[in-house]
C-alpha cells in the first residue's frame, strides 16, 4: 500500500493580521470516484502502531491524548479522517512548525494482513522565537515586539513577553499559558502587565500595573472563563482643560475583580461568519447584543476607569468615539449601565471582483444599531432602571464596505445616519472609518 501525505500547515502567530482566504472558508471537495470510496470504506483494517517521529524536548505522554482516536478507525477512509483530525489537534498545540501524516502497511513479525502503521512526522518550533508586528486596534495602530518560548516544559506550555508601542497606548506584559493534556480547551493562564493609555474623550491618562489569572473550560456546548484581576491604577489629567469631575478622579487606586464569561459560538469565522445563518446567495445575517452593569460596594462612587463607554465606529456607529452619555465640560465620564445591539447584513462585492482571491476579503455591509448608557439610582428598583435605559435611545443605520484582516481584525468604511441624538452627544454624520478587533 502506498503512503498518504497530509498537507503541512504552519501554526498561526499569536497576534497580528493574517491576509488571505481563511481556511474555514474553503469547502472540502467530495471524492469523485464513489465506487472506489465504497471499496475502501468496506475494507476492514486495524491500526497496529502509531509513531511520532521528530520529537526533541516534547514529552510523549501529552501527545497520546491527541492521537488516541486513530486506533479506533475501522476502515481506510476512517483512518485517513481520524489521522487528519489528530494532525489538526497536534498543530493546535502550537509547538510544531509542521506535521505530516504517513499511512502504510504494518511491518514486522506481528504484522497483520490488514494492519496499518500511522506515522506523524513532526518538526518542533525553536526554543525561542521573536516577532515584529504592526497591529490594528480600535481606531489606533501600534508596533508590537514579542518574544515567545513555546513548549517551555515539553507539554505545550507557552511563555510570552510582549512590548507594544502605539499611537495612544504603550504596554508590556509577561504571560504564561498551560493547557491540560488531552483537553486543550481547558487551560490556565497568568499575566503580569503594565499598560499606559490615553483617553482624550475623557481628558484622562491611565497607567495600570496588574496581574490576572484565567481558567477556561468547556461545559456541554458552552465555553466558560473565570478570571481574577488585581490592578494598581494611576489616573491623571491628559490636558489642562480637564473638567473638575475628571480631576477629582485623579490619583492612585487598587482594584480587585472577579469575572465570569460564557460563550456559545458556532460561527466558522469570528470576523465575517459565513455559516449558521448562511443563505444560498452567500449573504449572512448577523445580530449582536452587548450589555453591562457596574454595582459599587458601599457608598464610594465608581471609578471613571471602570465605567462603560459607548459610541464610535466599533459600537454605535454614527457617533464619535465614546461620545454617548454623561459628560462634564466636554469630557465624557462613562456610565454604570449600558446596552447596545445591532443587526448586520453582509454580502459579497457586486459583480464579485477578485473572486477566489483578494476580493473575498471584502464584503458590503448594511447595519442598524442602537444603544444607551447612563447612571442609575439603585434605590428606584428594577422597573425604574429599565424605564431609564429605554429613554433617549441613540440609534443609527447605514451601509459600507468591510475588509477582513485575517481572523484578527477588520476595517470598516461606512456611511452613517445617526438618529436619536441627545444634547452633548458628538455625531459623525456621513462617512466614518473604523478599525478594530471587537465590533458591535
Amino acid at each position: 500500500m502506498g503512503t498518504v501525505h497530509a498537507r503541512s500547515l504552519d501554526p498561526l502567530p499569536m497576534q497580528g493580521p493574517e491576509l488571505g482566504v481563511h481556511a474555514d472558508d474553503i469547502e472540502t471537495p467530495e471524492m469523485e470516484q464513489e465506487s472506489k470510496q465504497e471499496v475502501l470504506e468496506n475494507k476492514d483494517v486495524i491500526v497496529q502502531h502509531v509513531h511520532i517521529d521528530g520529537l526533541g524536548r516534547t514529552k510523549e505522554d501529552c501527545l497520546t491524548y491527541e492521537i488516541a482516536g486513530v486506533f479506533r478507525a475501522k476502515n481506510l477512509i476512517d483512518v485517513m479522517k481520524r489521522a487528519h483530525e489528530a494532525r489538526q489537534k497536534l498543530l493546535r498545540l502550537g509547538i510544531f512548525r509542521q506535521v505530516e501524516v504517513v499511512i502504510d502497511t504494518s511491518q514486522g513479525v506481528d504484522a497483520l494482513p490488514n494492519g496499518l502503521d500511522v506515522t506523524f512526522e513532526v518538526t518542533e518550533l525553536r526554543r525561542m522565537t521573536g516577532s515584529y508586528n504592526t497591529m490594528v486596534g480600535n481606531n489606533e495602530g501600534s508596533m508590537v515586539l514579542g518574544l515567545k518560548l513555546p513548549n517551555v516544559f515539553g507539554r505545550a506550555e507557552k511563555l510570552t513577553f510582549q512590548f507594544s508601542y502605539g499611537t495612544k497606548e504603550t504596554s508590556y506584559g509577561l504571560s504564561f499559558f498551560k493547557p491540560q493534556p488531552g483537553h486543550f480547551e481547558r487551560n490556565f493562564a497568568v499575566n503580569f502587565y503594565k499598560v499606559t493609555g490615553q483617553f482624550p474623550w475623557s481628558s484622562l491618562r491611565e497607567t495600570d500595573r496588574g496581574v490576572s489569572t484565567e481558567f477556561s473550560f468547556p461545559l456541554w456546548k458552552t465555553n466558560h472563563t473565570l478570571k481574577w484581576e488585581g490592578v494598581w491604577r494611576e489616573l491623571g489629567c491628559l490636558a489642562r482643560t480637564a473638567s473638575f469631575a475628571v480631576r477629582e478622579e485623579s490619583g492612585h487606586s487598587l482594584k480587585s475583580s472577579l469575572s465570569h464569561a460564557m460563550v456559545i459560538d458556532t460561527r466558522n469565522s469570528t470576523i465575517l461568519p459565513r455559516r449558521g445563518a448562511l443563505l444560498k446567495i452567500n449573504q449572512v445575517l448577523s445580530a449582536s447584543l452587548w450589555g453591562g452593569c457596574l454595582l459599587p460596594i458601599g457608598d464610594k462612587p465608581t471609578c471613571i476607569a471602570d465605567r462603560f463607554y459607548l459610541g464610535g465606529p466599533t459600537s454605535v456607529r454614527g457617533f464619535s468615539m465614546y461620545s454617548i452619555g454623561p459628560q462634564s465640560e466636554g469630557d465624557y465620564l462613562g456610565g454604570e449601565v449600558y446596552w447596545a445591539g445591532a443587526v448586520h447584513l453582509y454580502t459579497p462585492l457586486p459583480f464579485r471582483p477578485g473572486k477566489g482571491g483578494f476580493g473575498d476579503l471584502f464584503r458590503t455591509h448594511f447595519f442598524l444599531n442602537a444603544g444607551n448608557l447612563c447612571n442609575l439610582n439603585y434605590g428606584d428598583g428594577p422597573r425604574a432602571h429599565l424605564s431609564k435605559l429605554a429613554e433617549c435611545i441613540r440609534w443609527s443605520y447605514g451601509a459600507g464596505i468591510v475588509l477582513r484582516l485575517g481572523n484578527i481584525a477588520r476595517l470598516e468604511l461606512n456611511y452613517c445616519i445617526p438618529m436619536g441624538v441627545q444634547s452633548g452627544d458628538r455625531i459623525c454624520d456621513g462617512v466614518q472609518f473604523g478599525a478594530g478587533i471587537r465590533f458591535l
